[in-house]
Formats: C-alpha cells, structure tokens, sequence
C-alpha cells in the first residue's frame, strides 16, 4: 500500500482543477484526445530571494501515479456537477471513459535532492493529451510544496553549519497532510529528525520532542516538574527551562541532572524557547560545563528560520541543536514555490512534433518548446553550468548555453566538463519503471549535490547565479517561434 492510500484510502484522481475536466472532455469532443502532448513542469525564480532550489515531492507524484484511476464515486459525483443551466456538466458516456481509463503517459524527473534552478524541467510528461492535462494539478501541488520546504530546510541547515535541526512544525503546518509532506521534504532538506509521530510511523523519519511549558506549570514547582519528567523519562531528558526564569532553569536542571546521574542516566539537553538566545545560551552552556555537564545538548526554539539562525552563529551562539517551526513548514516569506505545467510540443500518432510555445509580454513567462531534457556540466571543483536542449535535436560536443531571458549572455562549456542529463526515466506507458530513492539516500544526495555549488551561489544575501541556459539550436527554434507568433 502505497503513502498516499494509507493515509487517504481513496483514490486521488480527483485532486485536480475543474478545468482539467472540462478540457479533457473537450479534447474528446474535438477528436484530440489521443493527441501526444509533451508537458514540461518548471518554475521561474529561486524562492527565498535564494540561488538554488532542492527538487522533492517525486516520491508522492509516484503514488499518486500508481493508483491514479477514477473511482465510482468519483464518477457518480462528477455526474452530478452541472453547468450555467442546471444540466450535467460532463457527458455519461465521457464519465465511463473517465471511469476505464488507464495511464500512458511517459514521465521522466530529476531525482529527489537534485539541486535545480530556474526554467529547468524537473518533470516532464509525455503522452496522450487528455491524460497529461488530468495530472497536472496534482503533480504541482505534490512538486510545488515539497520543493519549498526542502529549499527551506537546505537553507536552515546550511545556516546552522552542521548542528542537527529538528523540524518542530506539525502543529503550524497546512492540514494533516501538509504536516506530513513538510516532515518529508524537511528531512530530504538535511532536517536530522521531526517531532511528527505519523512522519516518524509512516517514513521512518527519526523522531525527537521534550516537554512543553504546560508540564512545568501543572506543579507546584520547576524542580519538581523536573524530576518528575526525569523519572518517566531517563533515557531522553531533555528540559524546557525557560517557563519561568531561563538560567535559574538552568541551575534547576542541573539539580535533576545529578539525580539522574545517580540512577545510571544522564541529562541529555535543555531547551531555550524565549528570550535572547545568544545571551541564554552562552550563559547556559557555562551553568552546564561549570557542573559537569559538557555533554548536554542546547537546544534552541522559537520562530527560528536561516536568517536568525545565521545571526545567532555570527553571535556565537552555544547552541547545538536547532528546533525550527512555523518559518519551515509553511515556507515562511515564501508561501508557494510558484511552479507550472506548459505544454511543449504536440503531434498526431505517427505523425512529426509540432514544437508549442506561449507568449508574453514578460519575458520570464515566455516559455521554451520542444521536448527537454537538462544536461548538467561539472569539474572536479563542482558544478559548472546547465544547459537545457531538445532531446530531438541533441547537444553539440562543444557546448553553448544561452540565457533563456537575455540572449546576449552566453557561456561555453569547457571541454574538460563531463555531463549528466538530469531527467530519468519513471514511467513508461504509464508503468512505473524506477522507484524514487529511499528518504535516507534523497537526503544525502541534498548533501553531495549542495557541497558541489559554489558557496556564491548557497549564500543568502545577494546569491551568485548559476549559469543556466538553452542550447543554441533550442533558443533559435524559441526565437523564431516567438518571432512567428507575433506575426513577425
């Protein structure tokens, strides 16, 4: 059973826009249903003012995938939607179709903890038209979220120079399954554990908590609340001290921490929630080693995100793990990753690619035709550039790419690089050909491919650029069907 079924049950064809529908009935009734589309899922900036993005979200796409089917009551209830007159919106014998149809479509994506960057695909669909446009709003909801939070949580981890973080954010999360997609994506970001039960359950995602100020003020006093919890809990005592005065807490966790030394234990951490955390640490962390305690954790709450972490590490901070919330979960000052589905190219069976592009008078939403694939040029010193081609047309052994926004910015690969096409294969005809990587595998990849950036382009304020670009033959098939379009 896959994530999804276990925590819906239900099949999910349903999770899409209305207007997915009414197109793919329309397709059927212009004949164009079995039209071969091809589908390119993109975004068009860094989100957080960043220069990356960390691609997640493709574990949950091939869930969907797996169980994608519209289910009777799916079709009962689409039955009964109806138009402006009170009739049936969607035709009965377009519901049965709806009701028999099976996937097969082709659909490649770059792996989960690729970094990835502005105009690159991350999923690109291939098949027929009718059946593309019914995924894709759910490919986006799945890409567009996971993405976010796994950009954030790289973000976040960076700032914290290798102290483990812990994504404290379930209770401020969009929903239950929001809370759920977040674990997932925080720990894809290098997030060392979540305090999510159901993530720890369903993901195997290590789980991590302490106590909250409710356990401290329901005594009578901190110490007692104190030793109290270190009884029930010896093996993982971790300390809130800062429901009343943060050092006298401090002094008082000492106290249960010789207790517990005394049964064979030991105090594993204190957290600071309020207060200035670079004052309250730095005197902690002297309460602590003063008594013998070197060993314990700080842990450090409260509305923390990349930038204040950052400023705390500037401060020197004696922290040493990083409880983050609110700002990681939801993404923060960025609510949305912004990511689209633009179609490509389109074709009659057996016939030859007719190359789609859309228009506009911002040239960031002028998309890019053809059926694309990214390839990614390093050196022993890191990542060097990207650049995207069409796959019909392939890439010349002396590559060129040109900036898909200013042309007149281009940038030739050495001949030394060595090259990867980031897009694989998984799924064919609808079959799911390669399973996404395990969570533990997609996090560690995070960490390889951020070590490959230059540190330029992963700092915070004013990021260098990574070079990405077309390949000339793509850029000059953009350019003249631009040119065209506009009647020039």
């Amino acid at each position: 059973m896959t994530l999804l079924a276990e925590l819906y049950r239900p099949a999910l064809a349903l999770v899409t826009d209305l207007y997915q529908l009414t197109m793919a009935q329309a397709y059927r009734r212009s004949g164009s249903a079995d039209k071969e589309a091809v589908f390119h899922l993109f975004f068009r900036e860094n989100p957080f003012d960043g220069g990356f993005a960390v691609a997640c979200g493709l574990a949950r796409v091939v869930d969907f995938l797996s169980d994608f089917r519209f289910a009777s009551g799916d079709i009962a209830y689409l039955g009964s939607v109806t138009g402006n007159d009170d009739k049936p919106l969607f035709a009965r014998d377009f519901l049965e179709e709806l009701e028999a149809l099976e996937l097969g479509c082709d659909i490649d994506a770059v792996p989960e903890g690729t970094v990835v960057f502005p105009h690159e695909p991350l999923v690109r669909v291939r098949g027929p038209i009718l059946q593309a446009q019914l995924l894709e709003t759910a490919l986006l909801n799945a890409i567009n979220f996971e993405t976010l939070i796994a950009t954030k949580a790289a973000r976040v981890c960076l700032a914290a120079r290798g102290d483990a973080v812990v994504d404290f954010g379930v209770r401020r999360a969009q929903g239950f399954d929001g809370g759920l997609s977040a674990s997932r994506a925080a720990y894809v970001g290098g997030c060392a554990a979540t305090s999510n039960v159901l993530a720890g359950r369903l993901l195997g995602i290590p789980v991590k908590g302490t106590h909250a100020h409710s356990w401290v003020m329901s005594f009578d006093s901190e110490r007692e609340a104190f030793d109290a919890y270190a009884d029930a809990q010896p093996n993982n005592c971790v300390l809130l001290v800062d429901t009343y005065d943060s050092l006298d807490g401090v002094r008082r966790a000492v106290e249960t921490g010789r207790r517990l030394r005394a049964r064979g234990h030991d105090l594993a951490g204190i957290r600071l929630d309020s207060g200035d955390l670079a004052y309250l640490s730095v005197e902690a962390r002297r309460l602590l080693d003063e008594a013998g305690f070197k060993d314990t954790a700080i842990v450090a709450s409260n509305e923390l995100d990349e930038h204040v972490i950052a400023s705390l590490k500037q401060q020197r901070a004696a922290i040493t793990v990083w409880g983050v919330g609110t700002r990681l979960v939801t993404g923060g000052d960025e609510p949305a990753l912004g990511g689209v589905y633009k179609l490509a190219a389109v074709r009659r069976p057996g016939e030859r690619w007719q190359h789609r592009v859309k228009v506009s008078e911002q040239a960031i939403k002028t998309t890019t035709p053809g059926i694309q694939q990214v390839r990614r040029f390093e050196t022993p010193a890191g990542f060097l550039a990207d650049v995207i081609y069409d796959e019909e047309r392939g890439l010349d052994a002396e590559a060129v790419l040109v900036d898909p926004v200013d042309p007149t910015r281009r940038k030739r690969i050495p001949p030394d690089a060595t090259g990867e096409d980031l897009l694989v294969p998984v799924a064919r005809g609808g079959r799911i050909v390669c399973e996404p990587a395990a969570l533990p595998a997609a996090r560690e990849r995070t960490r390889r491919q951020l070590e490959r950036l230059h540190a330029g382009i992963k700092r915070f304020v004013n990021p260098h650029q990574y070079p990405v670009g077309l390949s000339p033959e793509l850029h000059e098939l953009k350019t003249r069907l631009v040119l065209e379009a506009r009647g020039l």
